[in-house]
């Protein structure tokens, strides 16, 4: 079986999100997906069914759990597709429970993502142990279905924060036993601020789903591109998750709740698997 590692959000090797793809005309058994994931021990391993040459669908695995979204494994998967699945430059995702994403590569390489907007709301109330989840002040506290958002005054916060990956992982089992939110809804922990050289800067971190922290997280700006944009008063923004591999987002917000995520990949490796 046929599988493919792709560094996302990024035209260099070893910077963006690596993430593994596998292709099929048929689905494999789930138990199957979730250890092929664990094995691979990477932030997500993305699964493909072809439907026809512009029509898929789409799942995502972490080494612990399958998530309901995952946007650098969609951008590895698309950019797989385009080279060895199809001769169209648009092709649809049908994911369950969130609809289409519709996903064109332009001729320079760079794939956009028509995703739904996962608008992220302020908290004037939240769990008091998130501002001890990372060891520098937190400026506002916003909640979307995704995650807790953390924004900090100063972009060098971010990008020096040190997390409590103990502390967040109880947060998340915590409040999975006391409310009818589950831990892979919304108590991933992201933390922002405003950035000189880019619009913002950003960091992503799940421990209780098998990551730490995600190099570069496309899902989460779903949230973030909307929020920064109500802030600087702009629809088009540069975003750069700055973990120690790195990448670059380039985000816009459209009509009808939609936001446009777009990146580059880089291929890495293709593998055989094989499955006794």
């Amino acid at each position: 079986m046929k599988m493919y590692q792709v560094d996302a959000f990024t035209l260099e090797l070893f910077k963006g999100n690596p993430a593994a793809v596998i292709v099929r005309d048929e689905w494999l058994d789930d138990t199957l997906m979730q250890n092929i994931a664990a094995e691979n021990n990477l932030a997500e391993t993305a699964f493909v069914k072809i439907i026809d040459e512009s029509h898929y669908e789409i799942r995502w695995f972490t080494p612990k759990v399958e998530v309901d979204f995952c946007g650098h494994a969609t951008l590895a998967s698309s950019f797989v597709i385009f080279q060895d699945y199809t001769q169209a430059k648009q092709i649809q995702f049908h994911v369950k429970n969130l609809g289409f994403f519709t996903i064109v590569q332009a001729t320079d390489g760079k794939i956009q993502m028509d995703f739904p907007i996962r608008r992220a709301h302020l908290q004037e109330h939240y769990p008091e142990l998130l501002n001890e989840v990372i060891d520098r002040p937190i400026k506002e506290v916003y909640l979307n279905e995704q995650a807790y958002i953390l924004v900090c005054e100063h972009e060098q916060d971010v990008i020096e924060a040190k997390p409590n990956f103990a502390l967040i992982n109880a947060i998340a089992e915590a409040y999975e036993v006391s409310t009818s939110i589950t831990a892979s809804d919304a108590f991933d922990i992201a933390v922002t601020a405003k950035s000189n050289q880019y619009d913002y800067v950003a960091r992503y971190f799940a421990p209780h789903k098998g990551i730490d922290e995600d190099p570069v997280t496309g899902s989460m700006h779903t949230g973030l591109a909307p929020l920064w944009a109500e802030k600087l008063n702009k629809n088009s923004l540069l975003a750069y998750q700055s973990s120690e591999r790195g990448g670059e987002l380039y985000c816009e917000i459209k009509g009808n709740d939609r936001v446009s995520i777009s990146g580059y990949a880089k291929l890495y490796m293709t593998a055989e698997i094989y499955i006794d």
